[in-house]
């Protein structure tokens, strides 16, 4: 039997003993991803998050995805759905019923970030909003997201964003 010497730590070796492994931030990105995805399906569908969890969990493949984040995002949005639609509902020209549901699935997910996730710099949000809608939003969806999460962020995070500002 020829073994594999690549998974073996090499003390010589200048790589981390994580090497080729994803980094925190994008195993975020993956659970933002999916978790937008699943907003959206829990909207459209009404389906149980319980239900949606255990097919996503099935149906995905998780090695690269902080299963606890997706998990806090599928609950916590919806837990929190009044609380971040009326924080939503000043910074923007539509009602909620106008929105495209994918970009409504965006800016409840990046709302809910700013909200109950200080750990996440409001930067950060916004631009893993504009991600997420250009990769499943409409054309220009992002630009929405952006002039959208641009007007909450200095309401949801005021001291942050003005001390970014400096």
């Amino acid at each position: 039997m020829i073994s594999d010497e690549s998974d073996r730590f090499n003390p010589r070796d200048p790589r981390p003993a994580d090497a080729g492994k994803p980094s925190k931030s994008v195993k975020r990105r993956e659970a933002r991803q999916l978790a937008t995805q699943a907003l959206y399906q829990w909207h459209m569908a009404k389906t149980s998050l319980n239900e949606i969890e255990a097919q996503f969990r099935v149906d995905n493949d998780f090695s690269d995805v902080d299963a606890s984040y997706f998990h806090d995002i599928l609950h916590g949005v919806p837990a929190n759905k009044t609380e971040i639609d009326i924080a939503l509902a000043p910074c923007l020209d539509l009602t909620l019923d106008e929105l495209d549901p994918v970009e409504l699935a965006v800016l409840r997910l990046s709302t809910w970030e700013l909200l109950k996730r200080v750990d996440v710099p409001y930067r950060v949000v916004i631009n893993e909003g504009i991600e997420l809608a250009k990769v499943y939003g409409s054309t220009d969806g992002h630009k929405f997201v952006n002039g959208v999460l641009d007007k909450l962020a200095p309401r949801l995070r005021e001291a942050e964003v003005k001390e970014h500002k400096r």
